[in-house]
């Protein structure tokens, strides 16, 4: 009875966390509850697992993850490669896979993806690569890269602590890499060819790719006294990251060669993503000219917000001159983007040549649709929220980078790993430990820190209650005994296969360490039924549910999916073939590196 329980619970749970509408934290709170209820734990050990070692040192993971977004680590250098771009664009492309692989082998490969995506657009652009076949590649990557270090993802840590509950050893910081390493690096190649095979560049793609990414066209201008007067353009677009689009010059716009020295408060036009803008903002050398309109001392106590043109608007067909917009509203246009379905390549070009012919932002006659970035008082944005020529789509959270602590973040996040992956204290201290260093010394703030996917970590202390009550109900040996009649068909390596397609297709509806966590204790048992080592089969499992390429929605995906311009089948295009050799591959290098028959 206790048995058929604890499998309802577990079938209950995939469904739970397989239906997109309910929340994945209702959905593991309600897991929690029905253990509770059913008997199977006390509500002690129900909520052990939010107490957990694991549980707090993931949270402490995803705080110093904020650090060394806020300090600008990832974009730093991944505009240092941007300078390979120029003379090699598939030497770029190597190196960016090999530093996102890097960072995301440590780090969460949500936060390494979304770091490395503005990187990776602007580089499309300027080497006229496809971005549908650069951006599954980095997404992909960054997945690969989890699999290399314990602290690599979530589902390392997660399926760790639960081999230690039933008797196991813990993983070792570093005793995934000789699968994980070779793994990684014929996902990635493979990918790059399945990329190029299966994903043909489409015409839309080359004619409109900027455009379809709510590219946000503006007016920026070297400042009085700028050190970039007398450099070479190449030095803004891949020193500072900057994406110049033309170079306004005697009232006609220039192409932006990179080559082209700039004079003293040169004119230039700016069209790139929300935060390329954004980051024009807080360089002291060049800035955007809208913004120089506001005082210096109050430009940091202004709020940035987006608004839309809807179609029962009277401002659509009217300039923000006409409409005396800052008069009015007491806002400052920063920036414009014109809504794809109404414009064509041509119109998108003519905007930035309306703008480089000397019409300034406030003289572009607005069309519905048209996204709008302003700045302003916060109270003039709550009495545009009560205004019905303008819909306010919300606002913008921005924070300077803390460029000059990106070495001390660093330091901190690296000292951390390594403490709490030689186990000279508990890994929950030392993540405690380095996030409290990382606010101390000023890389992130604490309201930052705290702005964790809280998601996570209650879905981990769900699940590990889920996989506690698994165990201690039996239900992980009785399934365990229904594969081995596998053993005389298909042998233990074959079983082994076995219980990894069944972990990355549980992955496809749920998340990957739920997938881990319901598999192990089947792969744990079935091991020790066939009197093999239970570690392999544990690893097996681990791994395999870090390898499912066949849907976008994985966040590192679910990332890339629209500024790709991706469809469902392309995912499944790539992802399939890429999935079925990652678990072939796994199924003879698991075998290499933990033996299946016990030693001693």
């Amino acid at each position: 009875m206790t048995i058929t329980l604890a499998l309802g619970v577990v079938l209950i749970a995939i469904v739970l966390l397989s239906i997109d509408r309910i929340p994945i934290e209702v959905s593991s709170l309600a897991i929690v509850v029905l253990l509770v209820l059913s008997g199977l734990l006390t509500p002690k050990e129900a909520l052990s697992g939010f107490s957990s070692e694991t549980a707090i040192f993931i949270f402490a993971l995803l705080a110093l993850t904020q650090g060394l977004s806020t300090t600008g680590v990832m974009q730093l250098v991944g505009r240092r490669l941007l300078f390979l771009a120029r003379f090699s664009p598939q030497a770029f492309v190597v190196m960016l896979l090999v530093a996102v692989c890097a960072f995301s082998s440590v780090a969460s490969n949500t936060a390494v993806t979304a770091a490395f995506l503005p990187v990776a657009t602007a580089a499309s652009a300027q080497t006229k690569v496809a971005s549908r076949r650069l951006l599954m590649p980095l997404a992909f990557t960054s997945m690969l890269g989890g699999t290399i270090f314990l602290f690599g993802t979530s589902t390392n840590l997660v399926v760790s602590a639960a081999m230690e509950q039933r008797g196991l050893e813990p993983i070792g910081f570093a005793e995934l890499a000789p699968v994980g390493l070779p793994l990684a690096a014929a996902g990635v190649l493979v990918t790059l060819l399945l990329v190029r095979w299966l994903l043909p560049a489409r015409k839309a793609d080359r004619d409109m790719g900027a455009v379809l990414q709510r590219e946000y066209v503006t007016e920026a201008a070297l400042t009085p006294g700028s050190r970039l007067a007398g450099r070479a353009l190449r030095y803004i677009t891949e020193g500072l990251g900057v994406p110049v689009r033309g170079i306004v010059r005697d009232g006609a716009m220039l192409p932006p060669d990179p080559r082209e020295v700039l004079g003293a408060q040169e004119h230039l036009i700016i069209a790139g993503s929300l935060a390329d803008i954004l980051r024009v903002k807080d360089l002291r050398s060049i800035g955007l000219r809208a913004d120089f309109r506001i005082p210096e001392g109050h430009r940091q106590a202004h709020t940035l917000v987006e608004v839309s043109v809807p179609p029962t608007s009277a401002l659509a067909g009217r300039s923000l001159r006409d409409i005396r917009f800052a008069e009015r509203y007491g806002l400052v246009a920063l920036a414009i983007h014109r809504h794809p379905t109404l414009q064509n390549v041509d119109q998108h070009l003519n905007l930035m040549g309306s703008l480089a012919g000397g019409e300034a932002l406030k003289n572009l006659s607005l069309s519905v649709g048209d996204m709008l970035l302003l700045g302003g008082p916060e109270r003039r944005v709550r009495e545009l929220a009560r205004d019905e020529e303008l819909t306010v789509l919300g606002s913008v959270e921005y924070q300077r980078p803390r460029y000059r602590r990106a070495v001390l973040a660093v330091v901190i996040f690296a000292s951390t790993v390594i403490i709490a992956g030689l186990r000279i204290t508990s890994p929950a201290i030392a993540g405690l430990a380095g996030m409290v260093a990382m606010v101390a010394t000023g890389c992130v703030d604490a309201r930052t820190a705290f702005r964790v996917d809280w998601r996570v970590v209650i879905m981990i202390g769900a699940l590990l209650a889920l996989g506690l009550a698994v165990e201690q109900s039996g239900a992980g040996e009785f399934l365990a005994r229904g594969v081995i009649p596998l053993v005389g068909i298909i042998g233990p390596r074959g079983v082994l296969c076995v219980l990894m397609i069944v972990t990355v297709l549980l992955s496809v509806p749920m998340s990957n360490q739920a997938a881990a966590l319901i598999m192990l204790p089947v792969g744990i048992h079935a091991a020790m039924d066939m009197g093999l080592d239970p570690r392999a089969f544990a690893m097996g499992t681990c791994l395999a549910a870090s390898c499912s390429f066949l849907t976008p929605l994985e966040p590192s995906a679910a990332l890339v999916y629209g500024p790709g311009r991706y469809r469902f089948l392309d995912f499944l295009r790539v992802g399939t073939p890429l999935t079925v050799l990652m678990i072939v591959l796994l199924t003879f290098a698991v075998p290499l590196a933990w033996p299946l028959t016990r030693h001693g």
